[in-house]
């Protein structure tokens, strides 16, 4: 795509080729008049060859869908009444590689396939058996329906009228700030169990993750879901997508984190309480980073995004001093590269809350930037009827 610096975007020239472009496309268009039929009844005809193309024949019913644009859509009734259900079938003697096949499970799962059927020519084997089991657990909705030696069938029966975007993204958040925030408590404290258990916290970050990515990806496929959890705004779904998997990224750090600070336990006497202080004081600014932006995402408030931006420069600085200054032993480095990572996927929801501010400006915005519409009537040359 060709760039379009500000002074040329706004030249009498490109705004010209934006008018020849809408022009050409309205040029598109087939018309047709409105009828009256009756005292109240409006009509339309509707295009020969489309109708052919559909097998639509005179008395034939068709269905009407009005669009939240203004526009209205036309159905065939042998479109709107069809209803379709997919087996989806895995070979499990072709998944010869580890994890190969709990991946494609989760991949058919976040896709919105329901109907999962695995299947082996001899015997299914127990380490497949064990993988398929251990990732059921972490799939809400999935369960095993069916199984025998040679065949495990599992089915998925998620209502997503039950689930709404924003509670799943609010709460990942709060898992992956509460490994964070039991990861580092167990680095200042020397607590192994307290990091244990932040590292088994894990799997509840996956479990929302893949929950949430399935109704997402579901809701761009269909306008009723996107209703049911909350998914409307289309220009902010795939920001969506990318808030989720850097907060399920957030909950992969810290749980790194948690299993090297057990490893660190064995070097606990050669390090200075005043570099654990001083790391576990980065992170706490790490924790405010993170939260901050993502509260930014909902309140739209554009200052407090800015200034988690200016504080994630803040924690560059002293982290590259800290790298410095730290001495030479195992882990300690790592972590706070980890944490480094964390307050970057911060600073990226930050931008994202920046832009969803700008999307819809609310007061405190329109006091920064406003909009001034210009809106000019183009000739309508449409396509005559042959």
């Amino acid at each position: 795509m060709q760039h379009v610096t500000i002074a040329q975007k706004y030249s009498k020239a490109y705004k010209k080729q934006i008018i020849v472009n809408t022009i050409k496309t309205v040029n598109l268009l087939e018309s047709r008049k409105v009828q009256k039929v009756g005292y109240s009844t409006m009509t339309v005809s509707i295009p020969s060859e489309w109708a052919k193309q559909n097998n639509i024949n005179p008395g034939d019913l068709v269905f009407l869908l009005p669009e939240k644009d203004g526009t209205l859509k036309i159905v065939p009734s042998h479109v709107a009444q069809k209803e379709e259900a997919e087996e989806y079938i895995i070979n499990a003697d072709a998944c010869d590689e580890h994890g190969l096949l709990e991946r494609i499970i989760v991949g058919s799962y976040i896709l919105g396939r329901d109907v999962i059927r695995i299947t082996s020519s001899t015997r299914i084997g127990k380490a497949h058996v064990d993988e398929i089991r251990r990732i059921v657990r972490k799939l809400i909705g999935l369960g095993i329906l069916e199984e025998t030696p040679k065949n495990i069938l599992l089915q998925c029966s998620v209502d997503p009228a039950k689930f709404k975007l924003d509670m799943l993204i609010r709460r990942l958040s709060l898992i992956s700030s509460t490994i964070l925030s039991e990861t580092m408590q167990a680095f200042l404290d020397g607590n192994e169990t307290l990091a244990v258990e932040a590292i088994n916290r894990e799997d509840e970050a996956d479990t929302i993750y893949y929950l949430a990515v399935r109704l997402l990806l579901a809701a761009q496929q269909k306008p009723e879901i996107a209703e049911q959890i909350g998914a409307t705004d289309v220009l902010f779904i795939p920001a969506t997508r990318l808030i989720l998997q850097y907060l399920e990224l957030i909950a992969d750090y810290s749980e790194d984190m948690a299993k090297k600070i057990i490893d660190l336990e064995v070097y606990r006497r050669r390090l200075p309480k005043n570099v654990i202080e001083k790391i576990y004081h980065l992170s706490e600014l790490t924790q405010t980073i993170f939260q901050k932006a993502l509260d930014c995402v909902f309140t739209r408030d554009l200052k407090v995004a800015n200034s988690v931006l200016e504080m994630n420069s803040v924690l560059q600085t002293e982290s590259d001093r800290l790298m410095r200054e730290i001495p030479e032993i195992p882990y300690l480095r790592a972590i706070i590269s980890c944490l480094n990572k964390i307050a970057d996927k911060g600073a990226t929801i930050a931008d994202i809350a920046i832009n969803r501010a700008l999307e819809q400006p609310s007061k405190e915005v329109e006091n920064i930037i406003r909009t001034v519409k210009h809106v000019r009537t183009l000739p309508l040359t449409v396509k005559k009827k042959t």
